[in-house]
């Protein structure tokens, strides 16, 4: 899958990865590679994203959004 998380200000992470965990407004979430597709608002959080080598990259969110379609993801955050 491919990921990229932005802020209005910069791109925080883009690359190939395994999965990502995230929390919504109905709970905690984790995507894998061919999930169907969504659109969810993202509450304060943390993102955590399992890249190909199984290393695991933290970002801690105030909220947001995020869209997955075809194995790409889009996380829109601040």
């Amino acid at each position: 899958m491919e990921i990229k998380i932005l802020t209005p200000e910069k791109l925080l992470f883009e690359g190939e990865i395994k999965s990502v965990k995230l929390q919504g407004l109905n709970g905690k979430f984790e995507i894998l590679n061919n999930h169907a597709p969504i659109v969810s608002v993202l509450v304060k959080s943390d993102v955590v994203v399992k890249d190909m080598e199984d290393n695991e990259h933290t970002f801690s969110i105030k909220g947001g959004m995020l869209e997955m379609s075809d194995n790409k993801i889009s996380i829109l955050v601040h």
